[in-house]
């Protein structure tokens, strides 16, 4: 069955993620960008106050793929034991140097997400180089927060496609990027592991806004 993810930004919110309905709890600054980062002292007293409840995840933050600096970020993540940890692969000739620098992370047992953005455009090897280098998923985001989701960018035979060659190398598969209640039906159709939300379940559907704890039941009686 399809998961809900929900990113939250402080105690508080992990709380009312917790209470609604959430099955991961993803920690994010939606302030900082696609993928903002919390600071780290945050994260590890989420992840305390959690303790185990769910299942939570962190993002990076908006880093450009230079392999040192990603590689100093995801071992700092590792340290206050996130479950997932997630890494945008912005646009870059190529990601090789990066997916080598992490694998010693990836054999270590840390388990990586990567998340690809709709509107940019990546090899067709790159999937299968994610998943060789030690990936334990794949997640499909929007890099732009204006309202879109990957359904604009998307066809309904390229999302089949999509979904197909990432559930096929048993790798994880989540969607997010502006997803609202609406959605949910369609995006159900291609089988992700989970559906991730911020705008969707915030007050106004206004990511930087606090989470809205009906929005978060209601997706989750849509599922």
């Amino acid at each position: 069955m399809t998961q809900i993810l929900i990113s939250v930004t402080s105690i508080t919110e992990a709380q009312i993620a917790l209470d609604n309905g959430a099955d991961i709890i993803d920690l994010k600054d939606p302030s900082a960008g696609a993928l903002g980062a919390l600071p780290l002292p945050l994260i590890k007293s989420i992840v305390n106050y959690i303790n185990g409840q769910k299942l939570v995840s962190a993002t990076i933050g908006d880093l450009p793929m230079q392999p040192d600096l990603i590689l100093e970020r995801v071992t700092m993540l590792a340290s206050v034991n996130v479950d997932y940890i997630k890494i945008g692969f912005f646009e870059t000739n190529d990601y090789q140097p990066c997916l080598d620098a992490l694998q010693a992370i990836t054999k270590s047992g840390e388990k990586l997400i990567a998340v690809l953005f709709a509107e940019h455009t990546y090899s067709e090897n790159l999937i299968a180089a994610i998943k060789k280098a030690g990936f334990i998923g794949i997640m499909l985001d929007t890099a732009n927060k204006n309202g879109q989701t990957f359904l604009d960018y998307y066809s309904e035979k390229q999302r089949k496609e999509f979904a197909q060659k990432v559930l096929a190398l048993d790798l994880s598969f989540g969607l997010a990027g502006s997803l609202k209640l609406q959605h949910i039906a369609t995006v159900k159709k291609i089988d992700p592991t989970y559906i991730g939300f911020r705008g969707g379940v915030c007050d106004e559907n206004q990511r930087q806004l606090g989470l809205n704890s009906e929005k978060i039941r209601a997706i989750c009686k849509a599922m």
